[in-house]
């Protein structure tokens, strides 16, 4: 039996938290069902005054967990990373003495971040929410982040996507500690789709807003309000104060990308933008986002999303 512990964290997100819980009571109960032992032992591990009651499963504060065999962290509710980090800085320790030790652990969502102050996945590859893969790269440039997958392995340590692909990262774990059919199972009782490996199509561009930097501002704003129009970086800061050698360094530092890779995103959120929510045909779309060569832009917009344009309508605009 498999010794699981799931984190109790400040600010943890109930639909991760319930998701868990629920898939791994689902097979524990088809084991009992069948007069088998239950394949995992579950606890709900607590740090400081954290508390939550769940009454079927024990409540174990941190200084009290001996070697786990499985570490689950769910995902955070709050939208500011570093508060939750901070406020759950006394589990990193534990995680490490726990890894140390043999567990594998697995992280749901932003619960990534966590794992990552703990240092573990410093060198190794992981994913997290799409939409919180800039923050997660300026916080742990040393992780090999994947912001298009939905789940990631690298040895011991496991991550997933935003969401739902909670689920496919319980799908994963379930195969590797019950088999194949087990795992195909549970996918039919919670309805899963099992292919599912890019998150990709779910993001939106969300451009850095909270700086200070009065001359990337100008940069950005002359970029959304002319990107169907303009084409080359002179073109852009052709009327702003400063060097392009100085705008592009301090574009990329400020927002984590060059200004033609800003206006790339840019074009191709705005494409998104259309094929969900008109009838426009596929060459007024292409120029209505900024671009004049259909092949170019197909090969853009498949490398950026996930799927091609065609197939990003089909799946998001309204029947």
């Amino acid at each position: 039996m498999t010794q699981v512990g799931v984190l109790l964290p400040q600010n943890f997100r109930l639909l991760s938290l319930a998701a868990i819980l629920d898939v791994f009571d689902t097979v524990n109960g088809f084991y009992k069902k069948d007069g088998i032992e239950a394949p995992f032992n579950i606890s709900l591990i607590t740090f400081g005054d954290t508390y939550y009651n769940f009454s079927k499963h024990p409540r174990i504060n941190l200084e009290g967990t001996g070697q786990l065999g499985l570490v689950l962290v769910p995902s955070f509710a709050s939208p500011d990373i570093k508060d939750c980090i901070n406020a759950n800085s006394g589990y990193i320790t534990w995680l490490n003495k726990q890894y140390a030790g043999g567990a594998e652990i697995a992280t749901f969502c932003t619960g990534a971040f966590l794992l990552a102050a703990s240092g573990l996945l410093n060198g190794k590859t992981a994913t997290t929410h799409v939409d919180a893969c800039s923050a997660f790269s300026t916080a742990f440039p040393l992780v090999h982040l994947k912001p298009d997958k939905t789940v990631t392995q690298d040895g011991r340590l496991f991550t997933s996507g935003g969401a739902t692909s909670t689920f496919h990262l319980l799908l994963h774990l379930l195969q590797l500690h019950c088999g194949k059919d087990m795992a195909i199972k549970v996918a039919k009782i919670f309805a899963i789709d099992m292919d599912r490996v890019t998150q990709s199509y779910f993001s939106t561009f969300q451009p850095v807003r909270n700086h200070n930097d009065s001359i990337v501002a100008s940069a950005q704003e002359k970029i959304e309000n002319n990107y169907q129009d303009v084409a080359t970086i002179e073109e852009m800061i052709k009327d702003i104060p400063s060097s392009r050698r100085n705008i592009v360094r301090r574009f990329k530092q400020v927002i984590g990308m060059t200004p033609i890779e800003y206006l790339q995103q840019t074009r191709i959120e705005a494409a998104k933008k259309l094929l969900e929510q008109t009838a426009q045909q596929m060459t007024e779309v292409i120029y209505n986002s900024g671009y004049n060569d259909p092949k170019a832009f197909r090969k853009v917009f498949r490398k950026s999303v996930g799927m091609t344009p065609t197939q990003y309508r089909d799946k998001f605009q309204p029947k």
